[in-house]
């Protein structure tokens, strides 16, 4: 579909450039004949333009014609090219003489060209005078000055379409910039709401505290473990949480951490299993992805010692992880959400321009597919 969506675009700009281009030509051919209509209205030419014969002036009309259409042509390509590799953006100087000491130098040989046509199909003893007369002389210095005229306006058209265009693009773009770093900060926020929803949130903290006296009684040791991972997870979530993205290594650091309270907390209701190949680590993801999965797994499904939920993460290839849960649903869960931790981290892929995660569902299992990333710098 986006395939689609972009041939029609190109094909619109393509199909555009024509018009514009035949315009041109029109423009430049229609110039010809005013400008030089303006410079000598009485001059020999036009007062025995009409006493010629009608293949006599078709000929000329088609030769004027395909004069034009080399100089717009030729004009259009020395543009594109020059846009290229002496933008106007670099030197403004050094484009503008650039761009008119090339015309000029093609037209001159345009020029020559033409003289050459005229005396090839009139063959007029005139052209080869060794000493050509004064009405001569002022008959080529005139289609010279219509020439360059012609020329320049065409170099005029082309600079004036291509800064409105520069201006327009780069516009759209600061609009656009300004409207991802708007959204981006309004999911940075949100993300940093969860973050703080789970520091703050009395039952997490109740719960973990309960777990941690608990195994201070029973077990000194796991219960220093305890704290210890207690204290990591409130870290990463103050340190990171308002980064875009983060290697993947420490997003698994913390999942360590994570997992330790929750085993310890939940038991053998739930079952975790990490494989993640050693090169996937480099590569990066939003912060929190994967804590939030696991977050929404635990709050839809019910974590019972008999039916255990299995949390699975693992690596396919460098670039793809995937997140995978058996499904036993909770009914009504407590606290029960819409899925905006899944919402938040689409969000925040795409406002990173990358690849969203995918969700592959099926009558027992529930999936994620991410899309790792490398860190543009």
């Amino acid at each position: 579909m986006e395939y689609n969506k972009e041939v029609i675009i190109t094909e619109k700009k393509l199909s555009t450039n024509k018009v514009k281009r035949i315009l041109l030509v029109v423009f430049a051919f229609l110039l010809f004949y005013l400008v030089s209509f303006l410079i000598d209205p009485y001059g020999e030419f036009w007062q025995e333009y009409f006493q010629r014969g009608i293949f006599e002036i078709i000929e000329e009309l088609v030769i004027s014609f395909i004069f034009c259409f080399l100089i717009s042509e030729s004009s259009i390509f020395i543009h594109s090219r020059l846009n290229k590799y002496a933008p106007w953006t670099k030197n403004k100087i050094k484009r503008l003489v650039l761009e008119l000491s090339l015309n000029f130098f093609v037209v001159l040989i345009l020029i020559v060209l033409n003289s050459v046509c005229y005396y090839l199909i009139y063959d007029d003893p005139a052209y080869s005078q060794s000493e050509p007369s004064i009405e001569e002389i002022r008959n080529l210095l005139q289609f010279i000055i219509v020439s360059m005229i012609i020329s320049f306006m065409i170099i005029s058209i082309n600079t004036g379409s291509y800064l409105i265009n520069n201006w327009v693009n780069t516009e759209t773009q600061v609009a656009n910039h300004k409207l991802r770093t708007a959204e981006w900060k309004q999911a940075s926020v949100e993300a940093e709401l969860n973050a703080l929803k789970l520091q703050l949130n009395p039952h997490f903290i109740f719960n973990n505290l309960s777990v941690l006296s608990e195994l201070i009684l029973e077990d000194q040791q796991l219960g220093y473990a305890y704290s210890e991972n207690f204290s990591k997870v409130y870290r990463f979530l103050l340190v990171n949480s308002k980064k875009n993205m983060i290697l993947l290594e420490e997003e698994l650091k913390f999942l360590n951490s994570y997992i330790f309270l929750i085993k310890h907390r939940i038991g053998e209701g739930v079952h975790f299993e990490i494989d993640v190949q050693e090169e996937s680590k480099n590569m990066y993801i939003p912060p929190l992805t994967l804590q939030l999965l696991i977050e929404n797994a635990l709050k839809h499904n019910k974590t019972d010692r008999k039916n255990p939920l299995r949390i699975t993460i693992r690596t396919s290839t460098q670039h793809i992880l995937t997140v995978e849960n058996t499904l036993s649903l909770i009914e009504k869960p407590e606290g029960y959400s819409t899925g905006i931790g899944l919402t938040n981290i689409i969000s925040r892929f795409n406002l990173l321009s990358k690849q969203p995660p995918e969700i592959v569902t099926s009558t027992d299992s529930f999936k994620v597919i991410i899309h790792l990333m490398e860190y543009d710098r």
